[in-house]
């Protein structure tokens, strides 16, 4: 527990730092959006361009912000049952110990 705790004070643990697999379905989707975003760019006026620059910015704020979201109640849930797992006397038998 404490290689984690010395990890996580100097900065090593970077949950929303990782690296995609390659071949992998996320991989794969994300090229495929970066080959649609090129297409709709080239097609696209100045104005255009902007306005989808914009779009884009907008939603990676927006998955940030879910990731986020998700990562702290994701954690959270964890924490619940870790805690909820050492009451040994809330069912019909008690354990010994």
């Amino acid at each position: 527990m404490r290689k984690t705790l010395e990890h996580l004070y100097y900065g090593n643990i970077m949950p929303n730092a990782q690296d995609m697999a390659p071949h992998s379905e996320l991989k794969q989707a994300a090229d495929r959006v970066a080959r649609f975003e090129k297409q709709l760019t080239e097609q696209l006026d100045e104005t255009g361009q902007v306005i989808l620059e914009k779009l884009i910015e907008s939603q990676h704020e927006i998955d940030s912000i879910t990731a986020l979201e998700n990562f702290v109640l994701g954690f959270r849930l964890g924490v619940r049952m870790m805690a909820e797992s050492m009451d040994d006397n809330d069912g019909n038998i008690k354990t010994g110990g």
